[in-house]
């Protein structure tokens, strides 16, 4: 059996990304911002390319449907966290992000543990949340890589994201509930 490499594409596109993750956060550590920002967003597009790949030629595997959560959580979670650390986005945004997260992978886990596991499938407001997190995080990193003060605007798109996550974990959490009634 011949090994079909455009069937995994979508695959590797996604494996790039968690491999560009580490890429991203060591550019922000050392605050060299062009390059934070360049590999961020070609870990944002290949977000937008894998799953156009996957849809368009139906090339959606079991895989790739927790590969491509987990490494959008893996990046997000990533970049909120370092940039909280070098002090360019505030804390308890950086905590809520990945208590949201937490919430999730905790809450599939003991399904999975008590053998009800999931089925692992984004709602629309998880993919609402997930782009305004990705955008605001890329509107920091171009901030900080061209001196753009966000000012107000930022303040604003954080409590936006802040209002997003805490409505998509409400979400997550009242669907999960559900799910785990007896």
């Amino acid at each position: 059996m011949a090994f079909d490499w455009f069937a995994s594409l979508p695959n590797f596109i996604t494996i790039g990304r968690l491999v560009l993750t580490p890429a991203a956060i060591t550019f922000v550590g050392e605050e060299k911002w062009r390059l934070a920002l360049l590999v961020f967003v070609i870990a944002g597009v290949s977000d937008a390319l894998d799953g156009w790949l996957a849809k368009t030629f139906h090339l959606q595997s079991d895989l790739g449907a927790v590969l491509d959560p987990l490494a959008d959580k893996v990046l997000i979670v990533s970049m909120y966290v370092a940039l909280a650390v070098v002090d360019d986005l505030p804390p308890w945004l950086a905590i809520l992000v990945v208590a949201r997260d937490a919430l999730i992978i905790g809450g599939v886990l003991v399904s999975w543990f008590l053998s009800r596991p999931v089925e692992i499938r984004p709602h629309v407001l998880s993919k609402a949340t997930t782009a305004a997190q990705l955008a605001f995080v890329g509107l920091i990193l171009a901030g900080l890589a061209y001196d753009l003060e966000l000012g107000v605007a930022g303040d604003v798109l954080a409590a936006s994201v802040a209002a997003l996550t805490v409505a998509s974990a409400s979400v997550y959490l009242w669907l999960w509930v559900e799910h785990m009634r007896p």
